[in-house]
C-alpha cells in the first residue's frame, strides 16, 4: 500500500469514527424526543456510514490496480487504404506520483499496452502531478513501451509544473524543460505545437500535437493549432489535445477527423453510469461523434488528489482505424 493510500485511509477512519459519534448522538435525540428505537436508528445509520469507507478502500486498494482495455473502431472515408486496420493505442494521465510505490501495477499496464502490438502509441498529457522529479522512479518502466511508429505525446496542464511546491529549487520553466527532456530520454516524441507524418507505401497520415488549450483561466493555454497543423492540409489528421474542451473551442467544423484527449479522469468516480464529471465537462469519457468528426476521451491510468478510483477503472484504449464510409 502506498503512503498516499495509507494517509487517505487513516483520514477516512478518523472521519468515520466522528460520524459514528454523530450517529449515536442523533439516535439518542430521536429516542428521547420521539421515542424511536435507539438500536434500530443507530444500526441503520451505521450501515449507511460503512458505504463510503468501504467504497474508498476498494477504489484505493483494488480498482486503481486494474487496467481495462477499451476497443474502439473509427471508420472514415478519408483514411487512406494503406492505413486500413491501423492501430492507435491511446493512454493518458499517468500522473507519475500515482505509481512511485506501485511499480508492479505500472509494469502490468505496460505489458498490456505492449501486448496490443500498436502501430503507434498516443499519450495525451499529464505525465506528472507536481514536478518532473516524479518521473525518475518510473522512467525505466515507461521506456519499455513499444510501437512500430513510436510513442507520440503532448503536454497536459500538470506537465507545466504549475502545482509544484514553490519552496523547491529551480524555476517552473526549468522544470517544464525537465519534463520534456525526460520524456525524450524515454524515447517518446513530444509534440509542442508540431506534427509528424507517417507513411505506408505511397499513403501518408499526420499526427498533430498541440500544447494544452483550455477555456479555463486556471489551466495554461499554450496551444497553437494553426502552427501545429502546418503542412498537413489534405491529409487524414489525428490530433492530440489534452483538454477535451478544446474540441468545441476550436476543432469542430475543421478538418480533424479524430481528436484524442484525456484530462477528466471521469473525476475518478462513477456509479451506474453517472459521474459528477458530466456537470464539469460536456464530453468527459469515451467516444463522441459529430458529423464526420470524432473525439475520444481516455479517463487515464493514474490519479490526482485522492489515490482511488471508483467505477472508473484505469483505461488503455485500442483504436482501430478503418477505411470506408
Amino acid at each position: 500500500m502506498t503512503t498516499e493510500a495509507i494517509a487517505t485511509l487513516s483520514i477516512l477512519l478518523i472521519c468515520w469514527i466522528v460520524l459514528i459519534l454523530i450517529d449515536a448522538a442523533v439516535s439518542g435525540v430521536l429516542y428521547f424526543i420521539l421515542g424511536i428505537s435507539f438500536r434500530k436508528t443507530f444500526l441503520y445509520g451505521l450501515v449507511s456510514l460503512c458505504i463510503p469507507p468501504v467504497a474508498m478502500a476498494y477504489g484505493a486498494l483494488i480498482e486503481r490496480n486494474i487496467f481495462q482495455i477499451k476497443e474502439v473502431e473509427i471508420v472514415s472515408e478519408d483514411l487512406p487504404e494503406a492505413f486500413d486496420g491501423y492501430k492507435v493505442v491511446h493512454i493518458s494521465d499517468i500522473h507519475a506520483r500515482s505509481f512511485e510505490s506501485r511499480h508492479n501495477s505500472l509494469h502490468r499496464a505496460v505489458e498490456k499496452i505492449n501486448g496490443l502490438d500498436a502501430d503507434i502509441i498516443a499519450f495525451t498529457g499529464d505525465l506528472i502531478t507536481m514536478s518532473s522529479s516524479e518521473i525518475d522512479s518510473i522512467s525505466h518502466i515507461l521506456s519499455t513501451m513499444k510501437a512500430e511508429d513510436g510513442i507520440i505525446s503532448v503536454l497536459g496542464n500538470h506537465d507545466y509544473c504549475i502545482y509544484a511546491d514553490p519552496r523547491e529549487a529551480g524555476s517552473e520553466k526549468d522544470d517544464v524543460r525537465n519534463v520534456i527532456e525526460k520524456e525524450m530520454a524515454m524515447g517518446w516524441d513530444i509534440l509542442l505545437n508540431e506534427n509528424r507524418r507517417i507513411a505506408r507505401g505511397n499513403d501518408t497520415i499526420a499526427v498533430i500535437g498541440v500544447e494544452n488549450t483550455s477555456p479555463s483561466k486556471h489551466f495554461p493555454s499554450k496551444g497553437n493549432l494553426a502552427k501545429a497543423s502546418e503542412g498537413t492540409e489534405g491529409l487524414f489528421r489525428i490530433l492530440l489535445s489534452h483538454d477535451p474542451m478544446h474540441w468545441e473551442m476550436e476543432i469542430l467544423g475543421k478538418d480533424y477527423p479524430l481528436t484524442l484527449s484525456g484530462h477528466t479522469h471521469a473525476m475518478q468516480f462513477s456509479l451506474l453510469g453517472w459521474s459528477p464529471s458530466r456537470y464539469m465537462f460536456k464530453q468527459y469519457r469515451g467516444l463522441y461523434t459529430e458529423n464526420d468528426q470524432h473525439l475520444y476521451i481516455n479517463i487515464g491510468l493514474g490519479e490526482t488528489i485522492v489515490p482511488a478510483r471508483i467505477g472508473t477503472i484505469p483505461e488503455i484504449t485500442l483504436i482501430t482505424l478503418k477505411s470506408g464510409s
